[in-house]
């Protein structure tokens, strides 16, 4: 890691859902000092939008799930992160979540950041019993299962988690716990300088 990099920094999971994908897409550009985790199935919902994540995401790094002991995760163990954010996270990701498991890039660092009391929010995509959610083609109606929604209230109980259902949540979240941060210490001139000599 870059000594120039400043931490700590946002940690961003995307999953494979088209619910606001374009809208989290969105969000992420006006974060500073953001790291994305992208898993196999958000990376073929990237090509299925046609986005460019290098190009919209300048200065952010981005790390994908290209091995099996999800390497960047680490990265939670040294205080590189103030904020997981898991947005959008499938059904398949909340349930993961809720149960422990921990094999793909997004649940692995979910689980991470729990164990380093990293505090997680989490847009649950299945949220309703009958919803409306984007796919690259249009609009569509699904009808969540009732164990998607036990899972999300199951994930609402867990600790460092805030699990938010609509976007205008997200974003109010997201904003909330970037005003609660500490605001980062300005650099004297003295340091600027190379150090004040004697």
């Amino acid at each position: 890691m870059s000594e120039a990099l400043r931490t700590p920094r946002l940690a961003w999971a995307l999953t494979g859902s088209g619910h606001y994908f374009t809208e989290c897409l969105a969000l992420m550009g006006g974060i500073p000092d953001l790291d994305l985790f992208v898993t196999k199935a958000a990376a073929e919902v990237v090509r299925m939008y046609k986005q460019d994540l290098a190009a919209l995401l300048e200065g952010a790094r981005i790390f994908r799930d290209t091995t099996a002991s999800a390497g960047p995760v680490g990265h939670c163990y040294h205080g590189v992160y103030h904020t997981l954010v898991l947005a959008p996270a499938t059904s398949n990701t909340v349930a993961k979540c809720v149960a422990g498991i921990s094999d793909s890039l997004a649940t692995n660092v979910y689980a991470q950041a729990g164990k380093c009391r990293v505090p997680s929010i989490v847009f649950a995509c299945d949220t309703a019993p009958e919803m409306e959610t984007e796919a690259p083609h249009g609009t569509v109606k699904v009808f969540p299962r009732r164990i998607d929604l036990e899972n999300v209230e199951r994930l609402k109980a867990f600790e460092a988690t805030e699990v938010v259902e609509t976007l205008p949540d997200l974003e109010r979240a997201l904003q909330a716990r970037l005003a609660a941060l500490p605001a980062p210490e300005a650099e004297s001139p003295a340091r600027r300088r190379g150090g004040a000599r004697g």
